[in-house]
């Protein structure tokens, strides 16, 4: 049983923690912090509302296939039938920790289409931020490396 609470508090804390990574532009990441960033200006013409599906690292359907195993494992009497509904409770456990995973990382996002000072039209999809970009509004898009954001322009 002791077991059983420990699994299950990891599966906890390793969901908690992948929750916490953002990918908010409104987040910088230590690695990116004090670089030289390439600006470009541009004009927004069109917004769209986007989901940026989750990961599926595995993670979570080993933690919630090892926690289901050992419930259902612990569960039963019989030495047969403990292995056999360990397997079932594992599998479902799998299954369940993977969808908690995917669900845990999915980020609400737009997808803004920008035309550059040159003409040339560039999309970028974000997490949402605390910026609401509307067609028309001047926007900077900061390109670090390699990872590219967009931020309204100053007035």
């Amino acid at each position: 049983m002791k077991r059983l609470l420990v699994l299950t508090l990891s599966v906890g804390l390793v969901l908690t923690l992948g929750a916490c990574a953002s990918s908010s532009p409104d987040v910088i990441q230590r690695d990116d912090a004090q670089r030289l960033s390439q600006v470009e200006n541009g004009v927004v013409l069109t917004v769209r509302p986007v989901t940026i599906d989750g990961t599926q690292t595995g993670i979570g359907a080993a933690i919630g296939g090892v926690t289901g195993a050992v419930a259902g494992y612990s569960g039963s009497g019989v030495q047969r039938e403990a292995q056999v509904l360990g397997l079932l409770v594992g599998a479902a456990g799998a299954a369940a920790g993977n969808a908690i995973e995917r669900m845990a990382t999915r980020d609400e996002a737009v997808e803004i289409l920008i035309q550059l000072k040159g003409g040339e039209h560039r999309a970028i999809v974000q997490a949402k931020g605390g910026e609401v970009f509307t067609p028309g509004d001047a926007v900077i898009l900061v390109t670090t490396s390699g990872k590219v954001r967009v931020v309204k322009a100053p007035k």
